[in-house]
């Protein structure tokens, strides 16, 4: 078994070179994530997109660090907190916003909203609305894969909250004894909806607790993108090398409720305020600030270029069809008129 902590699972080196190109895609992605969530705030807020809503915004280092290590041949199974690993994934924005607009050109056809984000095409399965829901069924992809004999992956986004549930431990287990190429990223936000993680669980240390299945588990600072994606890295090398499964504890943060419906009293203010000072996207940007790599102009002409791709993806959007009632039973039943 192994295990290992924050301070030596990818923490990058401050005196180490890096390049400027791809720390300025880490800001730009993580930046898109963020103000792509604040626009879904206002559509929702004006009643455009209705339903569940579950942002990941704090969360954006997850999203686009894990990413940089995944091939497009690789499997991803993601959860109801979605929005920003469709992204990072390369689903378009005016797909995703489609579909949490109920329109027919949403990625899910209108039919799945902010929960069920879909494209095979990317190999992006989900979007489940059930807690640890994705984790057999990104086993399963990972032992197709295997027996097919295709050198891939099947990564697997899941909150802490997954933890309580059956699957995690039944997938955890059947996924080290057969030796899966299954990748676990455990989305630790300290908050299983409105439970603390302390409250719900007797040993808090979540890579802990994997590495007693039998595989390599290691613990991430969740807010600094620069280690999630150098920690994904040599995890992702490993299982690609045959090294059975891995799971990686990103221990992260949501500066917003659970859902767009919470009214978020179960968390101290000052504790949102003391996260929030290590938001992701400022920590990165001071970084390239204290490098000469970036300066305020930089900052500025970035805002502008996601904000004219954002107001053109949702004008889009919202140019998109609604399925008629008359379509309501379609891939209910097969054609034949037999169960689907």
């Amino acid at each position: 078994m192994t295990r290992r902590t924050v301070a030596d699972s990818g923490r990058t080196d401050a005196r180490a070179p890096a390049d400027v190109a791809h720390r300025l895609l880490l800001l730009r992605e993580m930046l898109r994530i963020r103000r792509f969530e604040e626009r879904c705030v206002e559509l929702y807020s004006a009643g455009e997109i209705r339903g569940f809503v579950h942002l990941c915004i704090g969360e954006e280092a997850v999203s686009v660090g894990v990413h940089q290590a995944l091939t497009p041949e690789d499997a991803v199974v993601s959860t109801y907190r979605e929005h920003g690993h469709a992204l990072a994934r390369g689903i378009p924005a005016e797909a995703v916003l489609a579909e949490m607009l109920g329109r027919t050109s949403g990625c899910s056809g209108g039919r799945g909203g902010s929960m069920h984000l879909f494209d095979a095409a990317r190999r992006f399965y989900g979007g489940q609305g059930i807690v640890a829901g994705g984790l057999p069924v990104a086993a399963g992809l990972a032992l197709a894969d295997r027996m097919r004999g295709q050198q891939r992956l099947a990564c697997c986004f899941f909150g802490d909250g997954a933890f309580a549930e059956g699957e995690f431990h039944e997938t955890a287990n059947l996924a080290a004894l057969w030796g899966l190429p299954l990748l676990l990223v455990c989305e630790n936000n300290l908050y299983a909806m409105g439970t603390p993680l302390a409250r719900e669980h007797a040993q808090i240390d979540l890579a802990a607790r994997a590495a007693s299945y039998g595989m390599a588990a290691w613990a991430v600072d969740g807010m600094d993108v620069s280690a999630v994606e150098q920690t994904t890295r040599r995890a992702a090398q490993a299982v690609r090398e045959g090294g059975g499964p891995y799971f990686l504890e990103v221990r992260t943060f949501r500066f917003r409720a659970h859902s767009m419906y919470d009214p978020d009293l179960y968390r101290d203010r000052a504790e949102v305020e003391q996260w929030k000072k290590r938001d992701p996207i400022t920590l990165l940007v001071e970084r390239m600030r204290a490098d000469g790599a970036f300066d305020e102009a930089g900052l500025e002409s970035l805002e502008k270029e996601i904000a004219e791709e954002l107001d053109g993806a949702v004008g889009r959007a919202r140019q998109g069809g609604v399925e008629p009632a008359s379509q309501l039973l379609r891939f209910v039943r097969t054609p034949t008129g037999e169960p689907s």
